[in-house]
């Protein structure tokens, strides 16, 4: 039995009432609060329509009626991008020119994801895919985040792929230091505004000084909006939410906090909140720098790349992510009867759900076991089975489902509808239940195990992508819980443990 219990936003696990009358009789006193907040909202109705007439968070899907109005309205339809002006490949300056006078930041970015984004093999294996399947319609909405400067001012489409002197740039320093506005938060809807004429590169600094390019301050560049453009994901042309990284953030605790992406994603380490030192070498020191790492959980990638401190970095990001620990444990098991063991996993240091990003791979999942040194192993949950978690894991991610209700594990593009979403919020957590028989001859105690894992997609979908042995899924341990339990041959002693004592929880 697969069995969960999480919090999450009331309006979606709000359980049905049958009303009583004194439900009805409470329900006089709301209703009177509920007639002020309604008409609260009324009055600010105006107040909302005049703001920001052209940003819109989401763009639902419309019918033009001519190729020209598409045109007019998404340049780089069906992806949100916009530019000033046309662009051509001379209004942007090769990375390597940064790395002069940024020598540090720009090893960082060299490693990173970012700069990995046009070259990553399995974007590029799906993106073959969903070009040929889709008749090349959605080549600018996946480009528009994987090549920016490729997609606005090189042509760059699927045909690109198997261009031998395929050297498209990925996200690099001229895209995001030249990204003057958004007009939405989601699928590509930046402004990209190079200016080589004036040599301005926009960044989070009001007394940024360089003797190279002028410079000028952009707040959009301390803000997690600047993420959201890539970091939601909507369905082209039928709006279903993908990936809602940024949303995910922006309905949490950390933005009430003022707590950026940029706090978490752009800075040495978890937990590691100030980083001295300069970001040119002739350029002041500052109490904090912005790493150029942009750690995530990626650390299949950075293995891929060759890049161990990518990796490791990757890692420490997912043991700083969660915790796990068994709940309501009772004193003993007893011989021959049926035992359920309830594991609470939270969220402590996401500040979005855990997992988030691409759907169709990002997977958390609880691997359990009970063991007695006297036998076989008595139950395990939680393996992987030819490159998936078995059947019945207690796992933690989106399904996506076609227009049938059928699941969609590769081909996005079908995506119609989401099946289910059992992700962990930001500072919430999941309850799994785990039952399972203890065997009557056994005798002396039993120890409880349980890992919590991650990977970014299941080793089978990989090898369907690029064949077997091409790329090796890495399978992080975010943390551990052990515990022991003693086995009798009565209930009489099976109270619950009011106890920590013999329980260890470990990170990896």
């Amino acid at each position: 039995m697969n069995n969960y219990e999480t919090t999450s936003s009331w309006h979606l696990l709000q359980p049905y009432h049958v009303f009583t009358p004194n439900h009805l009789r409470r329900s006089h006193k709301r209703i009177g609060f509920t007639t002020v907040i309604f008409a609260f909202i009324i009055t600010l109705l105006p107040a909302i329509a005049k703001a920001e007439p052209g940003m819109q968070k989401w763009l639902k899907p419309h019918k033009p009626e001519s190729a020209e109005a598409i045109h007019q309205q998404l340049p780089y339809y069906p992806s949100r991008a916009s530019t000033d002006r046309p662009l051509k490949p001379e209004m942007f300056e090769n990375p390597e020119i940064c790395q002069g006078c940024h020598g540090e930041i720009y090893q960082q970015w060299q490693r990173s994801v970012m700069a990995h984004s046009w070259k990553d093999p399995i974007y590029r294996a799906l993106f073959k895919r969903a070009s040929k399947a889709t008749d090349g319609q959605v080549d600018n909405f996946c480009i528009a985040c994987h090549s920016p400067i490729g997609m606005t001012s090189m042509n760059a489409s699927a045909a690109t792929l198997e261009d031998p002197d395929d050297n498209l740039p990925g996200v690099n320093c001229e895209v995001c230091h030249n990204i003057r506005g958004i007009s939405g938060s989601d699928n590509g809807a930046y402004i990209l505004a190079p200016n080589r004429d004036k040599h301005i590169k926009l960044g989070p600094r009001h007394d940024a000084d360089s003797p190279y390019h002028q410079t000028e301050y952009s707040d959009l560049h301390t803000k997690s909006e600047f993420c959201s453009v890539c970091h939601n994901v909507s369905h082209p042309f039928n709006s279903t939410p993908i990936e809602r990284t940024y949303d995910e953030w922006q309905e949490s605790a950390y933005n009430e906090q003022g707590i950026q992406c940029q706090d978490c994603h752009m800075t040495p380490g978890p937990g590691q909140k100030t980083n001295p030192g300069k970001s040119a070498i002739m350029g002041k020191e500052r109490e904090h720098i912005y790493s150029h790492e942009f750690s995530g959980g990626n650390s299949t990638l950075h293995q891929y790349f060759d890049d161990p401190i990518g990796a490791e970095l990757a890692r420490e990001m997912l043991r700083s992510a969660a915790t796990m620990e068994f709940i309501d444990l009772p004193a003993s098991l007893v011989a021959g009867e049926l035992a359920t063991i309830r594991v609470k996993v939270s969220n402590v240091g996401a500040g979005h759900k855990l997992p988030t990003g691409f759907p169709e791979g990002r997977e958390v999942w609880v691997d359990f076991a009970v063991n007695s040194g006297e036998q076989a192993p008595i139950y395990r949950s939680g393996a992987v089975v030819d490159g998936h978690t078995e059947p019945g894991t207690r796992n933690f991610k989106v399904t996506l489902g076609d227009k049938n209700g059928d699941v969609v594990d590769l081909n996005v593009w079908e995506v119609d509808r989401i099946l289910s979403d059992t992700r962990i919020l930001p500072h919430g957590y999941a309850i799994v239940e785990y039952t399972f028989l203890v065997p009557a001859s056994i005798q002396g105690p039993v120890t409880l195990d349980a890992k919590l894992n991650y990977w970014p997609f299941p080793q089978k979908l990989v090898d369907e992508l690029l064949g077997e042995g091409k790329l090796t899924v890495d399978i992080v341990t975010m943390t551990t819980t052990s515990t022991e339990l003693r086995v009798s041959t009565t209930k009489s002693d099976t109270s619950l443990a009011k106890r920590s004592a013999g329980t260890t929880t470990r990170k990896h």
